[in-house]
């Protein structure tokens, strides 16, 4: 049974890792449908490499050029919007899919029509394509207990401490985007995506790295932090304004789920786990200046089980009391 497979590809200055990254769409074991490819005004010849691709691709390629640049998100939703297929799998301009990955997440499909989204691990590579020896999810500490939480169809539980599911890896029915668009400019798509489908029904995790993830200087949105350094330099510029600017995303979570809640089974679960989890990135904003005054604010939230249910537990509360921000 074929479902009716697309892909949506944005690109945007991506021409030195393009080539590579169409060549291993177009040698896929189960090629697409079609590529989609919105270009947000690229000057570096994405519009051309895409072009010539076309003309010889063993599948349909469509490539618009958007006559303005809309940014990421809205250039992901522009894609997704234009594609036909049942499902659609999200491809960046700068990875390198193993042969297996579309066959792979068509048998996710296939196997349950109550999966409506599916997303794998990666493997993680330089500019030069050398390997890092890291996976995608150690980066940002997904680790068992939080994909058996997956597994088990809570990953609202999940996606409410922090975002897991990288674009570059999902891939999801078509037939739900009518829920998700329009996609919040602030907002980062597939965070958008996953969330809001989380509420709607169950995932697939593929455990195993269907793809390289490129990791570079030039990357909008990146892997975690690899390093205990590059950690303790993230915790000290997760300043109030990040906090702040989290609320406001977790604020147009909330009105999507409210306008439309008729069409998302968790939606009641969803909005008051939000309202919770606003209450505490307030908190985190408004912490004392000094450590020391910071003690009882930390100490309940630590006691009602927020800083667990709601952030990372022990290393939360321990930047909260001891980082000191720049």
């Amino acid at each position: 049974m074929n479902l009716g497979l697309s892909v949506a590809l944005c690109t945007f200055n991506g021409g030195r890792f393009l080539g590579a990254q169409l060549a291993s769409i177009a040698a896929q074991d189960r090629p697409p449908d079609e590529l989609v490819v919105c270009d947000d005004g690229s000057a570096d010849g994405c519009v051309q490499i895409v072009g010539e691709f076309a003309r010889r691709a063993p599948f349909p390629t469509r490539l618009v050029v958007n006559d303005k640049n809309l940014g990421s998100t809205k250039n992901f939703e522009k894609a997704i919007s234009l594609c036909q297929g049942a499902i659609v799998a999200l491809a960046d301009q700068d990875d390198v899919w193993y042969r297996h990955k579309l066959g792979r997440i068509e048998e996710a499909f296939l196997r349950s029509n109550k999966i409506i989204l599916a997303f794998s691990d990666a493997d993680l590579i330089d500019d030069d394509a050398r390997p890092l020896g890291m996976r995608l999810w150690s980066t940002f500490s997904f680790d068992r207990a939080e994909q058996i939480q997956f597994a088990k169809g809570h990953a609202l539980n999940v996606l409410l401490k922090h975002p897991v599911v990288t674009g570059a890896t999902m891939a999801f029915r078509r037939e739900c985007f009518d829920l998700l668009a329009p996609i919040p400019a602030k907002q980062i798509h597939d965070r958008w995506i996953s969330f809001l489908l989380a509420a709607r029904g169950k995932f697939e995790v593929i455990p195993d790295p269907l793809m390289r993830y490129r990791q570079h200087q030039g990357q909008q949105v990146g892997p975690g932090p690899r390093t205990l350094r590059e950690r303790t330099l993230r915790a000290r510029h997760t300043t109030a304004n990040f906090y702040l600017d989290e609320v406001e995303r977790f604020r147009e979570f909330q009105d999507r789920l409210e306008e439309r809640s008729a069409t998302f089974p968790s939606a009641g679960f969803a909005l008051t786990e939000i309202t919770r989890k606003i209450s505490h990135l307030e908190h985190r904003a408004q912490l004392p200046r000094t450590r020391f005054a910071r003690i009882p604010k930390v100490l309940r939230q630590t006691l009602n089980g927020d800083y667990w249910r709601y952030s990372t537990g022990w290393n939360s509360i321990a930047k909260d009391l001891v980082i000191r921000y720049v």
